[in-house]
């Protein structure tokens, strides 16, 4: 057997009724052996007394969301999920399992990223116990399981993928920076597949936390900045080549005024220096003419 078995219990109240009846009954037969100096009711009174004690014995709760898994002698003989008073052979032993959703806050860790960047990580994840048999009785600690394999599975994500490409790479790199619902999809899969050993199923998965080592975040913030100054000012650049482009052809279409090459160089270049410049430029009226 590897898997869960779901079984129906007996109803309590009907047996705690009967273990009480049997009790008084018990009660009764001593009550007259003792009037009557007779021995011949220690027999049924034992009998009353172990029958009853047994009726009693198999009695027990389960509270909504929570189960019992019943084993009897070594051998798997069930889970009851059924919510309420409820009786089962008292020769069982009952185990509890909740089948409650819980929080996993993992802890920052350090970690090296596929570049080889030393990051911290961290994850926050929701779960629960979804085959109470294999949580069981396949690992020793499901509990501990989880917290381990949780660890093991961010790490491996971490080194599967870079924390930011800084435009060396496509725009379909998957990295833990930019990746977002798709990293979360990643490291869910990743939890799933790990913890389907132990009966548990992930609700959800997310990355809490994730930066750069300390000892290299100074450096890296300064590689990011310069980055982004790089992309603006590329961006920057092509606009105001456009803009150049289509200021020379309006002229020369509409024949405003007819310029020799070296006027045109002249005139992207001091076009390009109002467009491309980080400041306010300052122009200068030329009252003379353009040719000597």
């Amino acid at each position: 057997m590897d898997k869960e078995r779901v079984v129906k219990p007996g109803n309590g109240y009907l047996m705690l009724a009967v273990g009480i009846v049997l009790v008084l009954l018990s009660a009764w037969m001593l009550y007259l052996g003792a009037s009557g100096d007779n021995l011949w009711f220690l027999v049924p009174f034992f009998v009353l007394v172990l029958v009853g004690s047994l009726a009693l014995a198999g009695l027990f709760i389960v509270n909504p969301n929570d189960a019992k898994v019943l084993v009897l002698f070594g051998s798997y003989a069930g889970t009851v999920k059924q919510n309420g008073f409820c009786w089962a052979n008292p020769f069982y032993v009952k185990k509890k399992v909740t089948l409650r959703a819980r929080n996993l806050n993992g802890e920052k860790i350090k970690v090296n990223d596929k570049t080889g960047n030393p990051i911290e990580i961290a994850a926050v994840l929701v779960w629960q116990v979804a085959d109470t048999f294999r949580a069981s009785f396949d690992v020793d600690n499901y509990e501990h399981y989880v917290n381990v394999q949780s660890e093991a599975a961010v790490r491996h994500l971490a080194g599967s993928y870079p924390y930011d490409t800084f435009g060396e790479h496509d725009e379909e790199t998957l990295t833990l920076r930019g990746g977002g619902d798709r990293v979360s999809e990643v490291l869910e899969r990743e939890l799933s597949e790990r913890f389907d050993r132990a009966g548990v199923r992930v609700i959800e998965a997310r990355l809490t936390h994730l930066a750069y080592a300390p000892e290299i975040a100074e450096a890296m913030l300064r590689r990011q900045q310069a980055t982004a100054v790089v992309a603006a000012r590329t961006q920057i650049v092509e606009g105001a080549v456009g803009m150049v482009e289509l200021a020379l052809a309006r002229l020369e279409a509409k024949h405003t005024v007819q310029l020799d090459e070296e006027r045109k160089a002249a005139m992207v270049s001091n076009l390009l220096v109002v467009l491309c410049s980080e400041s306010s430029t300052t122009p200068v009226i030329n009252t003379g003419t353009l040719y000597q």
